[in-house]
């Protein structure tokens, strides 16, 4: 299978490893428009050669899109118009409506499989690249009804290979669903970052920082480049699960302020169901916590 990844970061830098390893690439073509990142994937192995983008999405079998989802926006239109009728054209975008609507009428639409494995770090360039990232974890396909059905089997099988579940969603549905269990948890590490260092004596604050700060605001390391664009694209869904944090984190703060021990004791024993959800006790959900997303697809 010969496949071309389009950005060479985390997410397409760990695809480039595990495609390899598990025998489902014999050929892999770097493009990205970052030349340190470009020589490095090829120092480091990930890929076998760098290409143009124009020549990287000729007669290839998958052409993986890896990049911001506003770059997304600019590139996908323009591998459609280039594209052989047999090439498979799959994203990795953490945002869905927005892509597949600009590209809904393109005469070569059905080669586009709309993805997004819920998987990642807070790291990002090809060193961040890691084996069996995806493993475990689940992918959503969107809108498979407008994509041909050869073109989702070859997604499900990649998918697959990579040892990850699938779901199967419309756009809109997965945009909401991700902005509660994705893209809530980064707004909401990114405050905490902003809170925390707004602190007069932050450096003592940080000098006590344990495990558990630590494990919370993790997500504020994450790239500006990817994660700007998520929240502008997906801002309707990104406001309204804000909201609903926003609500219980006044309830928090109005039971401790009016020393309600009660209703506080409440707050706490119903967030411990989550337990439930995290710990795989429910066979609707598995263990990783961004596949909460199985709530909708039960």
């Amino acid at each position: 299978m010969k496949i071309t990844i389009i950005g060479l970061g985390l997410i397409g830098g760990s695809l480039a490893k595990d495609l390899r390893k598990n025998r489902f690439a014999t050929e892999l073509i770097g493009v990205d428009n970052n030349d340190e990142n470009a020589r490095t994937a090829i120092e480091i192995g990930l890929i076998d050669r760098i290409e143009t983008f124009e020549k990287g999405i000729q007669n290839v079998d998958i052409v993986i899109i890896a990049i911001p989802v506003d770059k997304e926006l600019e590139i996908l239109p323009l591998i459609l118009d280039n594209i052989s009728k047999n090439t498979t054209v799959i994203d990795m975008g953490s945002t869905k409506k927005i892509i597949t609507d600009s590209v809904k009428n393109h005469l070569n639409r059905r080669n586009f499989v709309a993805a997004h494995p819920m998987s990642g770090t807070e790291n990002s360039g090809p060193t961040a690249a890691i084996e069996d990232l995806f493993r475990g974890k689940i992918t959503i396909l969107c809108d498979q009804e407008d994509s041909g059905p050869q073109h989702v089997a070859l997604a499900e099988k990649m998918f697959q290979t990579l040892g990850m579940d699938i779901a199967y969603m419309t756009s809109d549905e997965q945009d909401h669903s991700t902005a509660f269990v994705s893209h809530l948890p980064h707004a909401a590490a990114f405050a905490l970052a902003n809170a925390v260092q707004a602190e007069k004596d932050r450096n003592i604050i940080f000098d006590l920082a344990s495990g558990g700060f630590r494990s919370t605001v993790r997500l504020a390391k994450s790239s500006y480049n990817m994660w700007h664009p998520i929240f502008q694209q997906n801002s309707q869904y990104v406001v309204e699960s804000l909201d609903v944090y926003i609500k219980y984190l006044r309830e928090f703060c109005d039971c401790i302020r009016n020393n309600d021990s009660e209703q506080l004791k409440e707050l706490i024993i119903n967030a411990n169901k989550i337990r439930v959800i995290l710990d795989g006790e429910n066979p609707h959900f598995v263990k990783n916590e961004e596949t909460i997303v199985k709530l909708y697809t039960k």
